[in-house]
Parts: C-alpha cells; sequence; structure tokens
C-alpha cells in the first residue's frame, strides 16, 4: 500500500464528508440568518426562537436529502471495500 492511494483515499473521504454534509448545514445556515434577522428586526431575543425553527428545517432537509445522502455513502463504501479487495501487501 502506497502513500498515493492513501491520500486518494483521504481526499474522497473528505470530498464525501462535505458533499453529504452540505445540504443539511446550508439548510441551517440559512433558516439561522432569516430567524436572526426577523429577531433583531422585532427584538425578540428567545433562545428557542432560534433553535426549534432551526432544528425543524434540519429535520425536513435530512427528509429531503436523505436517500440521496445514502446512496452516496454507499456508492462510496463500496468503492473503498472494491480498493480494499485489490490491495496487495
Amino acid at each position: 500500500m502506497d502513500t498515493s492511494l492513501v491520500m486518494d483515499i483521504a481526499l474522497d473521504s473528505l470530498k464525501v464528508t462535505i458533499l453529504v454534509a452540505a445540504p443539511i448545514l446550508a439548510a441551517a445556515l440559512i433558516s439561522g440568518l432569516l430567524v436572526g434577522i426577523i429577531q433583531a428586526a422585532t427584538s425578540i431575543q428567545e433562545m428557542t426562537l432560534s433553535f426549534i425553527p432551526k432544528l425543524a428545517v434540519m429535520v425536513l432537509s435530512l427528509v429531503v436529502f436523505g436517500e440521496w445522502q445514502i446512496a452516496v455513502l454507499a456508492e462510496y463504501f463500496n468503492d473503498i471495500f472494491e480498493r480494499v479487495r485489490t490491495i496487495t501487501l
């Protein structure tokens, strides 16, 4: 096993991690910004007001993108298992 194979696996794992996490993180960011703007405009500084909508949007994005995320992860794991099968020491 040479270092280029290890680096390829590391880069692929980082790409897959970013790809899978991006929809949920983007949804949390956008909903947090919108709730923050509404809180600033109305001078309401309640912590649960910012937490509950963010949580709801993250669950909704998980429902919408969950199947795609599982497919991406399954494809990545199949690729890893193929690489492990072809490794010669």
